[in-house]
């Protein structure tokens, strides 16, 4: 056993977590710096909307797409790139305290590469979504989608210690109903934004892929179909 003197009190962030955060806030840092004129001269101060524009995933872009069955590479590669583009300092700050304590948690029970595909497959889930709705604002951009998912991931983890309490397992929604009570709030009072169609179907999938990538959770899934 070790002794307490070398036993850290405060569990290490997962490196999967900490190397998005540290991309998302590194991007946000330029994009600020540009803006101010403080770096990259004066066409910085466009950087942010070029960011956009070029990285950001816009549904009117995708239902194209669709529509002409071609998926160009310079395209495609919007469903994993607009996490990483902000619209404001702010956004990005918010969004990455979200992902470093959501992340925390679900990646003391979650390999880091389970963390990572919650994230990513819940950024990829919520901007099908977006494109596939035709909202009314086409750019979807922020890392928000992963959050989600993350938020999807912490609530299986709850459904299932309420569960082996005997407890009520629909409280483990509790988190996503009064976020989603947030937004349809703010959207009442300052204008309705579409990006909580991406928001729920990245929870969707991040409860859903727990399933089988929590610890031991497609090993409970073969055993489950082999007893049927």
């Amino acid at each position: 056993m070790s002794s307490p003197e070398t036993q850290n009190p405060v569990n290490p962030l997962p490196p999967v977590v900490v190397a998005l955060f540290l991309v998302i806030i590194l991007i946000e840092a330029a994009f600020s710096l540009g803006t101010r004129g403080l770096i990259g001269g004066p066409g910085a101060v466009g950087w942010r909307a070029g960011a956009m524009q070029e990285y950001g995933f816009n549904a009117e872009i995708f239902r194209w797409m669709v529509d002409n069955q071609s998926f160009p590479g310079e395209h495609m590669m919007r469903f994993v790139t607009y996490p990483f583009v902000h619209g404001s300092f702010t956004h990005a700050v918010f969004s990455g305290a979200m992902l470093l304590a959501l992340g925390k948690f679900v990646g003391e029970r979650f390999h880091g590469g389970a963390v990572f595909a919650v994230f990513a497959g819940s950024c990829i889930a919520g901007a099908l979504a977006y494109g596939l709705f035709r909202p009314s604002q086409p750019w979807l951009i922020g890392c928000f989608p992963g959050v989600y998912g993350l938020i999807g991931a912490f609530t299986y983890l709850l459904w299932l210690k309420l569960g082996q309490v005997g407890a009520q397992q629909a409280r483990a929604f509790s988190l996503i109903g009064f976020l989603m009570g947030i937004q349809l709030i703010f959207g009442l009072l300052f204008g309705a934004n579409s990006q909580w169609l991406a928001d729920v179907a990245g929870f969707g999938f991040g409860f859903g892929i727990s399933f089988f990538v929590s610890p031991g959770g497609w090993s409970k899934i073969r055993a489950k179909i082999r007893h049927r």
